[in-house]
């Protein structure tokens, strides 16, 4: 059971790519499951299908579900559920009103709603429904904020733990004994799935992080600052697509060669930044690259991702 997640500047072909290699997955006899965490959500472009917020079979592709994560939606769920927990920590262990909690509550803590995508993932992946899960993740800012929101969810839940601790501590002494709540139970529940969101992100036998990139400067800086930052929180990065090389092969047209001439010197410069990562160039393509058919035609290596699978099945992990 492994996660590849796709990601790289805007508007470089992660969705297609994403997309391709879940088909080539499925095809080949795997269970698959191709998420989206972009808020634009451009799979139903790619299969040229409807997706939505609950988990569908693709039509025409044997073995593959998709879905369109609503981070927004999931955290009205969050709230839904757990609001009640959350209000009796800041009722016991606070100074504020109901009046003043209820305020509090209505507003969105920064980053929560976005973390909800990464815990309905792993709930997802505990199902054991699938062996892939792909996920088609936001422009390189937006995705960095995602992967660094455990943490930021790890903080907020030692504020909440900090103080609920004081007052399990005064009313524990007052009674004599040890108590536990619901409160309780939601603190260590929520301290769980962050601390298995953070394993999952740094195994490298379950996880891995294809950059997409395009041979342009500004595309290869940013992804430059993508692999380093990726490596800071310890996220396997393995791969590197460089799509939307032009190609010469029939002598081209001027502007073929003039695009070509720019694209040689980024290329170059991708070989020098990147020595550690297996590169793909992927040719450009005269037409958008949509509908089952023209995904199929991707020549995405299928080895990439079932390799450490079939070394994880021989050693009894799968």
């Amino acid at each position: 059971m492994r996660l590849v997640l796709f990601g790289g500047k805007g508007g470089v072909g992660k969705t297609t790519l994403a997309t391709a290699a879940a088909i080539r997955l499925a095809d080949a006899g795997w269970r698959t499951l191709l998420l989206s965490s972009d808020p634009a959500h451009s799979l139903r472009d790619a299969l040229e299908q409807e997706v939505g917020p609950e988990v569908r079979a693709v039509e025409g592709v044997a073995n593959l579900r998709a879905v369109e994560i609503s981070a927004e939606r999931l955290f009205l769920k969050f709230k839904e559920e757990h609001g009640a927990e959350i209000k009796g920590i800041l009722e016991t262990g606070t100074y504020l009103d109901e009046g003043d909690i209820d305020e509090l509550f209505s507003l969105s803590i920064p980053g929560l709603d976005e973390v909800m995508a990464f815990v309905e993932l792993v709930e997802l992946m505990e199902r054991g429904e699938h062996e892939f899960y792909l996920l088609d993740t936001a422009p390189t800012g937006h995705s960095l904020r995602l992967l660094l929101l455990p943490e930021l969810l790890d903080e907020w839940i030692r504020a909440l733990a900090r103080v609920r601790y004081k007052y399990r501590y005064v009313v524990s002494r007052l009674a004599r004994r040890e108590i536990h709540e619901p409160a309780d139970d939601f603190l260590f529940g929520m301290k769980r799935t962050v601390r298995e969101i953070q394993r999952l992100l740094r195994d490298p036998a379950r996880c891995e992080f294809v950059v997409v990139a395009i041979p342009e400067a500004m595309v290869i800086a940013e992804t430059r600052r993508l692999v380093e930052e990726l490596g800071r929180l310890q996220i396997p990065v393995r791969h590197l697509v460089v799509n939307r090389v032009v190609s010469l092969e029939h002598g081209g047209c001027p502007f073929c060669r003039e695009r070509w001439e720019e694209q040689r010197g980024s290329l170059q410069e991708c070989e020098e930044a990147f020595p550690q990562l297996t590169t793909l160039r992927l040719l450009d393509r005269p037409r958008p690259v949509k509908g089952l058919r023209r995904l199929r035609e991707i020549p995405l290596p299928i080895q990439w991702f079932v390799a450490d699978t079939a070394v994880a099945t021989a050693q009894g992990l799968r």
